[in-house]
């Protein structure tokens, strides 16, 4: 997967690390376990031609969480471009 420039972006995360930079979007959700008003943080992913492939073949999307601790995460389907 190839990181993507989300829509609305509000910041970019990582580069002091010494990785590539990981733009996201700060928003809010209202949710079932954690209540309203929750901050959350959305990044946008392109898959590459031949990732799209697999998934076309059906390959499942996987989730890597570093650590010991799984914190709470949604995947969903972004827009289509316009």
């Amino acid at each position: 997967m190839e990181i993507g420039r989300i829509q609305g972006c509000t910041r970019v995360i990582g580069r002091s690390q010494g990785y590539y930079g990981l733009p996201l979007r700060d928003i809010v959700i209202n949710d079932t376990v954690t209540g309203p008003e929750t901050p959350a943080m959305e990044t946008a992913w392109l898959p590459t031609p031949e990732e799209l492939a697999a998934l076309n073949a059906g390959a499942p999307i996987i989730l890597r969480v570093c650590g010991t601790g799984h914190p709470p995460v949604m995947i969903y389907t972004g827009d289509v471009p316009a």
